[in-house]
């Protein structure tokens, strides 16, 4: 038997699934715990109910670097290429080597945070697709994915497992394309 936090004697029954979707119309606020769905009536819509509009970048400053030193000149020239920092992350990858891992790792959140900041400027706000199917935004999500990759080589599992869902948030056919599923 448990007892309810306000020190009188009654039992109070232990609910074993919290989720909103599992409790009935007849329980009551003294059956369950409190929580945004059982504390006030939805009297507004929910906003994170209807699909934000899809994000398009503009194009990159840089043509897709085709190796490292194409890469390295780009990302000097134009420190905010995406698709810059993305090819170096990927290329350091490919080294496999524990050194590369932490470059790589290093190429990839360049590239992540120069893209969340040309995401912002295009009005995302921290949701919604960003289409694998518009050229641009390729930099951004090659780089979310390589960071994710580069993460997990380092062990960072929480870092890769977020940067792997957001990337699948972002847009399901990049993932499927990156990470060959």
């Amino acid at each position: 038997m448990i007892f309810s936090a306000d020190r009188r004697a009654q039992p109070v029954r232990r609910v074993e699934a919290l989720s909103p979707l599992n409790v009935s119309k007849t329980t009551t606020l003294r059956d369950t715990p409190p929580t945004v769905a059982n504390m006030a009536p939805q009297t507004h819509r929910n906003l994170l109910a209807h699909a934000a509009e899809p994000t398009l970048l503009p194009p990159d400053s840089e043509p897709e670097p085709a190796d490292a030193a194409e890469a390295i000149a780009a990302a000097r020239r134009h420190p905010t290429s995406a698709i810059a920092w993305a090819v170096l992350a990927e290329q350091a990858l490919a080294d496999g080597t524990d050194a590369s891992d932490i470059s790589a790792y290093a190429f990839a959140r360049t590239g992540y945070h120069r893209s969340l900041d040309a995401l912002r400027r295009t009005g995302w706000r921290g949701s919604g697709p960003v289409p694998w199917e518009h050229e641009p935004n390729r930099g951004f999500l090659r780089a979310l994915w390589a960071l994710s990759v580069a993460a997990d080589h380092i062990g960072e599992d929480d870092e890769a497992e977020r940067c792997a869902q957001f990337l699948r948030d972002s847009s399901e056919t990049a993932y499927q394309e990156l990470a060959g599923s």
